[in-house]
């Protein structure tokens, strides 16, 4: 997993690199105005804001102890880093698309030409590569189930072969373990895999955009789980 070369510590510079964000650029005077400023995540981070797309445990796990000392404990690494100013490893690289895409890139790298980074993308050039390369793959993967014709109808279509049931079991109403299960499949395979947004199909299915993100989660698992496949 990708992630997981870089998470831990590099993961931890990244976030409070990206918080700091406001402070360095003057538009809050101080860590106590920073922790109420609602355009940044730090503030949902500290109760201050809220965010239902913003996952604070996932960045909560970096830190050890009770939720109460995770809090604390983010909050002196955050306050840490300010004296740490501009940082040149994590802002360095040029704007990617520039000079053609992940192709060319890796035509450079052939030659020996090494582009530093991506000014999107806050890393070193070996973590930009990946996180490009991996983007790329996701969009042909979108763009190659387009071309086949799938879409939101043809997905629920193969959510309900794959999970034995009839069509409109899976867009049911109701809390039925089956349904629950085939919802969860249909939102991470209209999400993630067809490049649909949460308020697509939020519309699409009539419930609330959080229970959309919740849904495709475990939609995830259950893919992985029981090796099903969008395209049959």
């Amino acid at each position: 997993m990708l992630l997981s070369k870089f998470s831990g510590y590099y993961l931890k510079e990244l976030v409070r690199y990206i918080h700091l964000n406001p402070l360095r650029a003057g538009l809050v005077e101080d860590m106590k105005s920073l922790d109420k400023y609602k355009w940044c995540g730090h503030s949902v981070l500290m109760n201050k804001a809220s965010e239902e797309w913003q996952n604070i445990d996932y960045v909560y796990k970096l830190f050890s102890g009770k939720k109460r000392l995770t809090k604390k404990g983010y909050r002196a690494f955050i306050e840490k880093g300010i004296s740490a100013g501009k940082r040149q490893d994590l802002t360095d690289g040029g704007l990617l698309r520039s000079i053609g895409g992940w192709s060319v890139l890796k035509d450079f790298r052939k030659a020996g030409i090494r582009v530093k980074g991506d000014e999107r993308i806050l890393g070193d050039s070996d973590f930009v590569e990946n996180v490009l390369k991996a983007a790329e793959e996701e969009f042909e993967q979108k763009y190659e189930l387009r071309a086949k014709g799938y879409d939101f109808n043809r997905v629920i279509q193969r959510v309900a072969e794959v999970m034995g049931m009839e069509i409109e079991q899976v867009t049911a109403f109701g809390k039925s373990p089956p349904t629950v299960k085939a919802r969860s499949l249909l939102c991470f395979w209209a999400h993630r895999k067809l490049g649909m947004t949460t308020i697509e199909i939020r519309k699409k299915l009539d419930i609330c955009q959080s229970a959309v993100s919740r849904s495709s989660i475990r939609g995830e698992k259950i893919e992985r789980e029981n090796r099903f496949e969008l395209i049959g």
